[in-house]
């Protein structure tokens, strides 16, 4: 045997890249692999890669491979980045750098050992002038398979696509201007396109139009050679007078084959289009269409959703807001990971899926899905083409209120084989608002609540596949059906408006959600009537807003077994009117994994584009019959967006199969790292959480300050570093106290409000705390800031409200970066306002242990766990959720404990603290932890000891200092 052995012949490096080489042959069909050619480099014969890989429409992508220690790989691979290759009309723009085991250098069947090894690799890439490396550090280690897929995502040619949208962009604008023209001339003409959109005749409006026939036209061009459609420069051609007639009997001829997402609303446009001044604005657009199509970039690289997403009108109302690209991918993966029984390689059991996103917008989750199951399909042997008509009839469900979203996906999906044709879509532009000749009110896909069935505008899908209206129906509308318990996924970033919202753009509108297209009051009311009667059962919420409203109409829609995935705000995580989603959840579905961003920058907490709003990402399945409930979710904080596809990839290849996660109750130890080679990205914990409580584990650079909060709200003190635990008795504030009454039940309009709201005045008979002011707020104890009197006529309720008042107060909006107080005290007794409510208690000892208790480290921390972190630098609470606030049990402290409070709030009521996010380094904060931890508690040094530290990391969190740089000067305090 060992003589054997001696005598096996080595296996070269050009071996196993040509074994290598044939694998990814078999995992990606519609390129064309070559190993160790030569004469494929322009102007470079001689010039070998180990291993090329083009297919039409991407960038060519280059590998080189050597044996550990893989000392040239690296230098290699970006000596080939820009090269030209021969018959390819884009240069290398990204090359894999693969370091081989060296075992495989004596194996005797090198497919069976690349099939079982892991392979480290990494990824170089030129952006202008750069080379950037993915990882920065350190190396990815992954199968065949794994590489496989990175080929595909690093294909996508990055510089053309933002070419194209950049002259794109430039033909709507021009396009624009030649509509505007016909203001002044023939106001009727923006009038009917913008009718024709369902949106208002506004400039938005116009570029939108024109940015729907552009896209069209882009489209038309791939179609050019299919069922005799002719090229553009041919319908549009200089020597015709009048072109609109040509390009509309070319588009009807399309419709008849199908693609009616896409040219339906475009042909529908341009008939609008005077004769004689359709000419201009066409070949305008004829020129911009042929700029994208000379960039030789296509639809599945996410150009149509990235250009209209600039152009959606009404997201000030509707609150959509475009899911990034790697955002979406990131979600895709992890929500098509959860869908364990399906075999990819299988297109008749594909077709059996049923996906649907009922707020599709620009479709970037649909194609993101799309290009997930394409992926697993076509590494599975599986063809593409083929698969693309059962994708397209069969598998994918999207909805929309916007024609324009409707046509944008509907493009973005057929981009996926824009040369395949299909006969049918399940696409829908749902009826919202109310009808022009009817008057019947729909609220788009949230009637899905009530029926199965709904309203969609009748000329947005083909005649073949229209169903006979019932004589109840509007004109212009028919009802296709959309099956509850059916869908195998339902993916979406639905609208975040909440009715309740009646400021800012919100302010002259009755139902926020339903202010879009310009709705009358009227209509807005009848409408939020109609939701508040669809909404019982389900887990949606007004205050919660229209997203806990599609968050149970995805329950309704999946099966058992389905995956729901979806993008939602930072409050679904905290928020009291998200406690019955949560509870859904909890109760009817497993695999939880939920996503955050611990950035400190607004602009980067979101997995959207345009909001400054904190989001979460949240999947999960739903129970089988044969399942049992569980309360175990992944909580998993990123430091950072998603910033491309190769990282999304990886992202999720780490979070779904992970080798082993920390606990939150293994004790303050931290979480599992994500690692990108040797970057860390990320922390993971697992947690089991009650039904519908917080999830406390979000936005967190440092995972054992979640194990800490989850600990004390255990009534256990186990800190950082301190290997004993010590017994820390807490409670609900409402247990120990009762809050006071909501702003508006003080002050509003009557018969609510009992009182109006004045100049604070010395000597005031009824007053109040009623806003934020930082630097009124550096001691424990404040004056009123606000006179309040009763109203004539509601004197006895004014009584009533006056009784409440208290010393105590709590703060509701508690900015982390710039207010050092989470409790403060008044003198005299006062009412508390939209900022401090009241606290009140039995033992009015209390009133000194609360602020000296609440404004510690300790009470800092319990304040933000139990917060809403939705904001930056900020932490949120409800008068509700105060209620469940963990605080130190006063009722168990002793006459001598309490006494020795008392001391302390006297010593410290006149000392200034500084903004909580300096909390490490505040020397008076540091003494009121030594006083709280020490006298008050009784605990030792190493417990205080263990308590600054905890401030430390608590103050290097960003959702604390939220991006706010600290002062020179500032050390930490022990």
């Amino acid at each position: 045997m060992y003589a054997l052995t001696l005598m096996m012949p080595r296996q070269t490096e050009p071996s196993v890249n040509n074994v290598l080489g044939n694998m990814l042959q078999q995992m990606l069909p519609t390129c064309d692999v070559k190993s160790e050619h030569t004469r494929v480099v322009v102007d470079e014969p001689r010039l070998q890669i180990d291993i090329l890989i083009t297919s039409q429409g991407r960038s060519p992508v280059a590998m080189e491979a050597e044996y550990l220690p893989a000392t040239n790989a690296e230098s290699e691979s970006k000596s080939r980045l820009g090269k030209m290759i021969v018959g390819q009309q884009r240069p290398i723009e990204s090359v894999i750098a693969v370091r081989y085991p060296e075992y495989l250098s004596e194996t005797a069947d090198l497919r069976s050992a690349l099939t079982n090894s892991s392979l480290d690799y990494c990824v170089f890439t030129q952006n202008g002038m750069r080379i950037e490396r993915f990882p920065e550090s350190g190396w990815l280690s992954g199968t065949v398979s794994d590489l496989a897929d990175m080929i595909r995502l690093i294909s996508v040619p990055q510089r053309a696509a933002e070419e194209a949208a950049a002259k794109l962009e430039q033909g709507i604008d021009l396009a624009v201007a030649v509509l505007n023209e016909f203001e002044g001339s023939r106001p009727q003409v923006l009038q009917n396109i913008a009718d024709k959109l369902g949106m208002a005749n506004v400039l938005q409006t116009r570029r939108m139009a024109c940015a729907i026939v552009a896209n069209a036209m882009v489209f038309h061009e791939r179609l050019v050679g299919t069922d005799h459609i002719e090229p553009l420069d041919q319908l549009l051609s200089d020597a015709i007078s009048d072109p609109k007639p040509r390009l509309l009997d070319a588009w009807s001829r399309i419709l008849e084959i199908n693609y009616w997402s896409i040219f339906a609303i475009a042909k529908s446009i341009v008939e609008q289009l005077p004769a004689g001044d359709a000419a201009v604005t066409l070949r305008t657009l004829r020129h911009a269409a042929g700029e994208v199509i000379g960039t030789g970039i296509d639809n599945a690289h996410d150009l149509t959703g990235r250009i209209f997403q600039r152009l959606i009108a009404d997201r000030k109302y509707l609150a959509t807001f475009y899911t990034r690209p790697a955002s979406a991918a990131l979600l895709a993966r992890l929500a098509v990971s959860k869908m364990d029984d399906v075999d990819w390689s299988d297109s008749d059991a594909i077709g059996e899926l049923r996906i649907g996103d009922f707020a599709c917008g620009t479709g970037a989750l649909l194609s993101a899905v799309y290009d997930q199951i394409a992926a697993r399909h076509e590494r599975s042997g599986g063809d593409l083409s083929a698969l693309h008509p059962i994708m397209m009839e069969n598998v994918l469900y999207g909805c929309d209120v916007m024609p324009s979203a409707t046509h944008i996906t509907g493009a973005t999906l057929s981009g996926m084989a824009p040369n395949v044709q299909y006969q049918n879509t399940q696409l829908y532009t749902l009826a919202y608002g109310p009808h022009q000749y009817t008057g019947v009110v729909s609220i788009g896909s949230l009637e899905l609540l009530r029926s199965s069935s709904i309203l969609i505008l009748e000329d947005t899908i083909p005649p073949a596949t229209r169903v006979t209206m019932l004589h109840d129906e509007p004109t212009n509308f028919i009802r296709v059906n959309v099956p509850d318990n059916r869908f195998n996924l339902v993916i979406m970033n639905p609208p975040f408006t909440r009715n309740t919202t009646n400021e800012g753009a919100y302010k002259d509108t009755f139902a926020g959600a339903f202010a879009a297209f310009d709705i009358s009051i009227e209509d807005q009311k009848i409408m939020a009537k109609h939701m508040a009667e669809l909404k019982r059962g389900t887990c949606y919420h007004g205050n919660a807003g229209m997203a806990s409203a599609f968050a149970a109409l995805a329950d309704r829609k999946l099966k058992p077994g389905g995956v729901m995935a979806l993008v939602l705000p930072l409050s679904a995580v905290a928020g009291l009117s998200w406690q019955e989603f949560r509870r859904m959840l909890g109760k009817r579905y497993t695999d939880l994994s939920v996503v955050t961003i611990a950035a400190a920058d607004n602009d980067d907490l979101a997995f959207s584009a345009d909001t400054g709003l904190a989001e979460c990402l949240v999947v999960a399945r739903k129970l089988r019959s044969d399942e049992d409930s569980s309360t175990k979710t992944r909580f998993i904080s990123l430091t950072n967006r998603p910033t491309g596809f190769a990282h999304s990839s990886w992202l999720a290849e780490s979070i779904s199969k992970p080798k082993q996660v920390r606990q939150i109750d293994d004790g303050p130890y931290g979480g599992t790292p994500l690692l990108v080679g040797n970057d860390t990205v990320g922390e993971m914990l697992e947690a089991s959480i009650e039904s519908g409580a917080v999830w406390g584990p979000v936005r967190l650079r440092d995972h054992s300050l979640a194990q800490v909060g989850y600990q004390i709200s255990r009534c256990q003190l186990w800190l950082p570093g301190n290997p004993q635990t010590q017994d820390l008795k807490v409670a609900k504030l409402s247990d120990v106290g009762k809050i006071g009454l909501y702003s508006l039940d003080i002050v509003s309009e009557p018969p609510r409000g009992s009182f109006t709201k004045s100049t604070y005045a010395t000597g005031a008979t009824y007053h109040a705390l009623w806003n934020h002011d930082a630097k009124q707020e550096t001691h424990m104890i404040r004056d009123p800031d606000t006179q309040i009197l009763p109203r004539i006529g509601l004197e006895q309720k004014a009584d009533a409200v006056w009784s409440t008042r208290t010393r105590s107060h709590i703060s509701l909006e508690f900015r982390f970066n710039s207010q050092p107080l989470s409790a403060i005290l008044t003198d005299p007794p006062s009412i508390g306002g939209r900022a401090w409510p009241n606290v009140g208690f039995e033992d009015n000892r209390f009133d000194y242990a609360f602020p000296v208790w609440m404004n510690s480290t300790l009470g800092l921390f319990c304040y933000w766990w139990h917060s809403n972190r939705q904001v930056s630098g900020r932490g949120a609470i409800s008068i509700r959720s105060a209620e469940s606030l963990p605080v130190l049990d006063f009722r168990t402290l002793s006459d001598e404990q309490l006494a020795i409070a008392k001391l302390i709030f006297d010593e410290f009521r006149d000392k200034e603290l500084k903004p909580a996010y300096l909390a490490d380094v505040d020397l008076n904060r540091a003494l009121l932890d030594r006083r709280v931890i020490c006298d008050l508690l009784g605990f030792g040094d190493d417990v205080y000891e263990a308590v600054r530290f905890l401030a430390q990391k608590w103050c290097s969190e960003p959702s604390v200092h939220g991006g706010k740089k600290r002062p020179r000067s500032a050390k930490f305090v022990l």
